[in-house]
């Protein structure tokens, strides 16, 4: 598992080299991934179904760093604790894996059954995260909307940060969208 995750790491330093950008996903081969990442095309049939598994390294990593969140909350608040989840998920993504997200999300963007794949690992998220809540006594209704929000604050980030003009932090900009959420909760109407 250890190697399967470096695999998929060195993809993302190797996306320009590999040509994704230039040629797309399709048109770089099995042999290429493996040769960039100092592998024989059988060594990464090991570690890996098919050349689209390299598009989706460490979900396991990336479902516990929201998890590692929430262990982290002061009280089971039910706003703290998606604060916490948030700030969880912020350390994944340090400025160097921007340009990765990049290209990933464009290839993603170009291949159907990669968004589809995308939105069910993104709704394995919302079920783990729903769970964790659950077990740290928040009603089933409020840990699911709980993990629904986490899900929406972070894809708005998200999107935001691999925006091709955006500057800042993936931290900076969650923390923004997530004190936008914050306002919405604290409005009030006239």
């Amino acid at each position: 598992m250890l190697r399967r995750h470096r695999v998929g790491r060195e993809a993302e330093h190797l996306a320009d080299g590999l040509g994704f950008v230039e040629h797309g996903f399709d048109g770089v081969t099995v042999a290429e991934i493996a040769s960039a990442a100092g592998l024989t095309e059988r060594t990464f049939f090991r570690y890996f179904a098919d050349k689209r598994e390299v598009l989706f390294p460490g979900h396991d990593e990336f479902e516990r760093s929201f998890l590692h969140g929430l262990e982290k909350a002061p009280d089971d608040d039910p706003v703290s604790l998606i604060t916490a989840a948030l700030a969880g998920v912020a350390e994944f993504f340090p400025d160097e894996r921007q340009a990765w997200s990049r290209t990933r999300n464009a290839i993603l963007q170009a291949h159907p059954g990669f968004q589809e794949r995308e939105l069910l690992k993104m709704s394995s998220l919302t079920a783990t995260l729903t769970r964790a809540l659950r077990e740290r006594g928040i009603v089933p209704i409020a840990a699911a909307l709980a993990a629904e929000t986490v899900g929406t604050v972070f894809r708005t980030a998200f999107t935001a940060w691999i925006a091709e003009d955006e500057t800042r932090s993936f931290t900076e900009i969650q923390d923004d969208v997530g004190a936008r959420w914050h306002g919405l909760l604290t409005v009030r109407r006239s």
